[in-house]
């Protein structure tokens, strides 16, 4: 783990009409790192992420991924650099298995044409059996071997939640957005996701910026915790050192309630 930005937001800015959803924001995700982007309701985490992964051009500033500029670049573009995505509601094909979502999460690496494509010979064949190795190997990673060949909506939701991670993994990542991972999630259904995310970040190598509301799992598995309010960053580092920031405190409890608390 080099400590080396893989990530860089810089003075990022985004507004809806006249809501500024994220305003003049700047932050830094290690290379080999566990970032998470903390923050109440209606924060700005989600907008940043539209922002970093292409499905929002910001106003104003920069979204550096290994040193190069993409910001304004198209989804399809930036997942090619290596930045996947999971999303808060699920976004799964679910009248298709498993496997075949985990596939699907190939696409980007496909190159064979139409001709051998259609016919299955050449290029086609080769690229097929590399895209197979790699999600039987995200199957056995992520424990759903006995589910592989149902179909998704006949899953039960932590289940599901496990095979959006898997097909993200399938584009073999550099850079993984996790958006609200475990919100819905029983307390077994958490600590397994909990244990997966941290798997993958020092097993794969793979970087990671998390949306959490659930604390216990931020607290107990990122490395570094920024938190927004109002689309600003209030305040950044280790996560016992946010957990004690008064600034913190007052965005998530509101400052009547801080100010009672610390009397």
């Amino acid at each position: 783990m080099s400590g080396a930005a893989v990530l860089e937001l810089d003075r990022l800015t985004m507004r809806f009409g006249g809501v500024v959803a994220v305003s003049d924001l700047s932050l830094a995700v290690p290379d080999g790192r566990i970032l998470a982007l903390i923050g109440p309701n209606g924060a700005g985490k989600s907008t940043v992420f539209n922002c970093v992964n292409g499905l929002y051009k910001p106003q104003a500033g920069r979204v550096l991924f290994q040193g190069v500029d993409i910001t304004g670049n198209k989804p399809h573009r930036i997942a090619r650099r290596g930045i996947a995505r999971t999303f808060q509601n699920l976004a799964l094909f679910k009248n298709m298995t498993v496997l075949d979502n985990l596939l699907l999460g190939r696409s980007l690496h496909l190159r064979a044409g139409v001709l051998d494509g259609g016919l299955f010979v050449g290029r086609a064949v080769k690229e097929e059996l590399a895209a197979r190795l790699v999600v039987e190997k995200i199957i056995d990673f992520l424990e759903i071997e006995s589910v592989r060949r149902k179909f998704v909506a006949s899953l039960p939701f932590g289940i599901q939640r496990r095979v959006e991670l898997g097909r993200a993994l399938a584009a073999e990542p550099k850079l993984l957005l996790l958006d609200e991972p475990v919100s819905g999630m029983n307390a077994e259904e958490t600590e397994d996701m909990a244990r997966f995310i941290l798997d993958i970040n020092e097993e794969m190598g793979v970087t990671i910026l998390l949306v959490e509301h659930d604390m216990g799992v931020v607290m107990d598995i990122s490395d570094q915790v920024a938190v927004i309010n109002f689309g600003e960053k209030i305040a950044e580092g280790t996560p016992e050192e946010v957990s004690r920031d008064p600034e913190v405190i007052r965005a998530y409890l509101g400052r009547s309630e801080a100010a009672e608390g610390a009397g």
